[in-house]
């Protein structure tokens, strides 16, 4: 996640990937009710800002029958919309909003706690996420002071813990979504390590980033096998061949897909979500890209 992306989830005034999931991949109990191509709408967050009910339809005719949201926190709405209206929105564009993002909490701006986090006004975060479909609310990101020492860490666990409970009473199972500070030793430990251990695994699942997790040197099929079942979610993201190891649209990069989608199964995978932080032109040419990859090689 870039700089950008930590002020795009921290601030109130801006409005905020999935692929297709085949029968055999969804063998995992309580698959989805049907394949779903779905797109992290961090992806085009300024149409979606614009015009939320234009960009949806937009989304669907490329051929995306999901989405996961990115804006709720700060501003207690999905992109400006009350839950009830935004699940209005999603359902005239025959689309399905099965997981949304959100944040800590522990951060404030400009002095004052924000709202919709999971420390700050989480009961109403998780009502109006059920009211909008939402099955899977995800702690997006840490900013670097909400990181810490491993005692951080495992306060963070704790505080998963207890978020993860509330959701649970409400029908939705609470992720953590990774960077690559996650992978990063402290005091001889991974934080990553840390939190799965520190945390219920029925409480706490995992979204894991593919192209976070390769880049910080990890093997996605390895965490599979090591903790077995706790990723139901994944961000499909391609990371390009050059020395910067960059975002790419998905297939044109170096991360091994079929590999990867190969062990859907041992890591309990639901949903993915293919998602371009950057692009090099309009975010709309590059997701066309991706869901044509997608189709052509993983479904």
């Amino acid at each position: 996640m870039s700089t950008s992306r930590r002020d795009f989830l921290k601030s109130a005034a801006l409005l905020s990937a999935g692929a297709l999931v085949s029968p055999t991949l969804l063998a995992a109990p309580n698959p989805a009710p049907k394949s779903y191509i779905g797109l992290q709408l961090y992806t085009v967050r300024e149409a979606m800002q614009k015009d939320p009910s234009g960009t949806l339809a937009r989304i669907a005719k490329l051929g995306y029958t999901s989405v996961e949201g990115a804006t709720y926190t700060g501003s207690q709405k999905f992109y400006g919309l009350e839950p009830a209206a935004f699940a209005k929105q999603l359902k005239q564009a025959g689309l399905i909003m099965p997981s949304s993002h959100y944040r800590l909490g522990e951060e404030q701006e400009k002095g004052q706690p924000v709202q919709g986090t999971m420390l700050h006004g989480w009961d109403k975060a998780v009502d109006d996420a059920a009211q909008a479909g939402v099955k899977y609310m995800v702690c997006a990101y840490l900013s670097e002071a909400e990181r810490g020492n491993l005692d951080h860490y495992k306060l963070l666990a704790d505080r998963l813990n207890k978020a993860g409970e509330r959701c649970k009473k409400a029908g939705i199972q609470l992720c953590y979504h990774n960077h690559d500070f996650e992978f990063m030793p402290l005091e001889g430990q991974m934080p990553f390590d840390v939190l799965l251990s520190a945390t219920d695994k029925d409480l706490l699942k995992i979204e894991l980033d593919l192209y976070w997790a390769t880049k910080a040197g990890q093997d996605p099929v390895a965490l599979f096998q090591k903790h077995s079942g706790r990723f139901p979610l994944w961000h499909v993201k391609d990371m390009d061949n050059t020395p910067k190891r960059d975002f790419t649209e998905v297939g044109n990069g170096v991360i091994d897909f079929k590999r990867i989608f190969a062990q859907a199964n041992t890591a309990g995978m639901k949903y993915f979500f293919v998602e371009q932080d950057q692009t090099p032109g309009s975010p709309f040419d590059s997701i066309q890209k991706s869901i044509t990859h997608i189709k052509r090689t993983l479904v």
